[in-house]
């Protein structure tokens, strides 16, 4: 299918220009919590939905980081935008990647929060069963927002955070997706890149923890330097978004 400028939030008037990609759980207003603490003097930022999400709901595809890239390109482009910077949570992180690579010359930095690697994600027979049936249970949806974050957060935002995932997303945008950022491995072509990549780990996420992130995204960025948020699992833009702000934006303005 052709490329689609996606629909989009902007934030902020700055020079330095970024566009922020979301997770598997949720559509642009996953980062609606560090909206309001961005520097909108430094940086403008591009919230958009994948198709399948939030006000991209109605548009169809084949849920692939391939065409999320070439979206989000046709978006930056329809924005007039030659350079930018780019920021990926979870699923999101992969997808950025592949917007580096698609976008050769245009990527200055990339920020990913809990970002899925390149490599995709492996997963046992009983892991697989719990994250390929999310799309038709909710149930299944809490238990893994409970289990990536560590199991220590209120049920009520458990809750709402399965809510809003069932709100905003398709079942068939949201089960292709997940073969789109767990069983898509492109690794060998980020080896070496040269972008400056910041990685964010929560301590609470025992799916993509810091000894992940070493073993995968600072092995193959050598520009690549990880934080981790001891207060945080994989919901970092929930869990701490004021240190989230902090870290995205001192990193974006070196």
């Amino acid at each position: 299918m052709s490329p689609v400028a996606l629909p989009h939030a902007l934030c902020g008037t700055g020079p330095h220009r970024v566009i922020a990609l979301h997770g598997w759980f949720g559509d642009r207003d996953a980062f609606a919590k560090i909206r309001p603490y961005l520097n909108g003097e430094a940086f403008t930022y591009a919230f958009p939905d994948y198709r399948g999400y939030g006000e991209a709901r109605d548009i169809t595809g084949d849920y692939t980081l391939a065409e999320i890239a070439g979206d989000v390109i046709t978006l930056a482009d329809k924005l007039g935008w030659d350079e930018f910077s780019l920021v990926g949570h979870s699923m999101g992180g992969t997808a950025m990647q592949r917007v580096m690579l698609d976008a050769p010359g245009r990527v200055r930095r990339m920020v990913g929060v809990s970002p899925v690697p390149a490599s995709g994600v492996p997963f046992d027979e009983q892991g697989w069963a719990l994250f390929s049936g999310a799309a038709d249970e909710a149930g299944n949806r809490r238990a893994i927002i409970d289990f990536t974050t560590g199991g220590r957060l209120p049920g009520a935002w458990l809750d709402e955070m399965v809510d809003h995932s069932l709100r905003v997303s398709t079942v068939p945008a949201f089960r292709a997706y997940l073969d789109a950022w767990a069983r898509t491995d492109f690794h060998e072509e980020v080896v070496g890149d040269t972008t400056p990549v910041l990685v964010i780990a929560g301590a609470h996420d025992p799916a993509l923890s810091a000894d992940v992130m070493r073993g995968t995204w600072l092995e193959w960025y050598p520009n690549a330097e990880l934080v981790t948020f001891q207060d945080a699992g994989h919901y970092a833009p929930d869990e701490t978004p004021l240190a989230l702000v902090a870290e995205i934006e001192r990193f974006l303005a070196a």
